[in-house]
């Protein structure tokens, strides 16, 4: 990795305009997806935290179904700009499909019945910073991404297409590609209002 990480983490941004190339191997984005699973955190090292990757003709058809599937939801007047916006997320390269494994979740939740309101949100902890690892680090290697949340509309046809096991909780859909057009400017608030230090 070129970048300092506290760089990376000012480079990751929400980039719409995709295009449908890869400034790196596909055996390259399977390697990051696979390290950041290795690694990110996980309450009680429960390592939930499960992915699948599409690229090429998968990737199409994961936004095929999509389109498909929110065709049937939506009406005639919010079908076009519909349309157009999941267009722009099949324009990508590649999608990440995000999930946790609720057998995971449970069983934690029944080795330590004292917490187990918490183990659900915990496990949402765990997938964003999932989440966060790939998007930052297909970023340092020149990809742009948006994060999308489809599901539960699609976990459906997800299941059936890639032969995900049921326990697999689809949390999010990571659309990747090289960019063809910059992130829009962001604006922040203060930082006065957000972090209170004592010392």
């Amino acid at each position: 990795m070129s970048k300092s990480f506290l760089t990376a983490v000012e480079d990751r941004r929400t980039v719409y305009a995709l295009s449908k190339s890869s400034p790196i191997s596909d055996a390259r984005i399977q390697e990051i997806v696979e390290f950041a699973v290795k690694h990110s955190p996980s309450s009680f090292n429960s390592q939930s935290g499960r992915a699948v990757v599409l690229l090429g003709e998968q990737h199409d058809k994961f936004w095929e179904l999509t389109k498909s599937t929110l065709k049937a939801l939506v009406s005639e007047d919010q079908w076009v700009s519909t349309e157009q916006r999941l267009g722009g997320f099949q324009a990508g390269y590649g999608t990440v499909l995000f999930f946790e494994d609720t057998a995971v979740v449970e069983g934690l939740q029944n080795a330590f019945p004292s917490y187990k309101d918490n183990f659900p949100v915990w496990s949402g902890h765990s997938s964003g910073m999932l989440q966060y690892v790939v998007w930052t680090a297909l970023e340092t290697e020149g990809l742009g991404a948006s994060l999308q949340h489809y599901n539960p509309l699609v976990d459906g046809f997800v299941q059936r297409e890639w032969n995900v096991p049921t326990t697999w909780k689809l949390q999010s859909q990571l659309v990747f590609g090289t960019p063809a057009a910059p992130a829009g400017d962001k604006e922040f608030q203060p930082l006065s209002d957000r972090v209170k230090v004592f010392n």
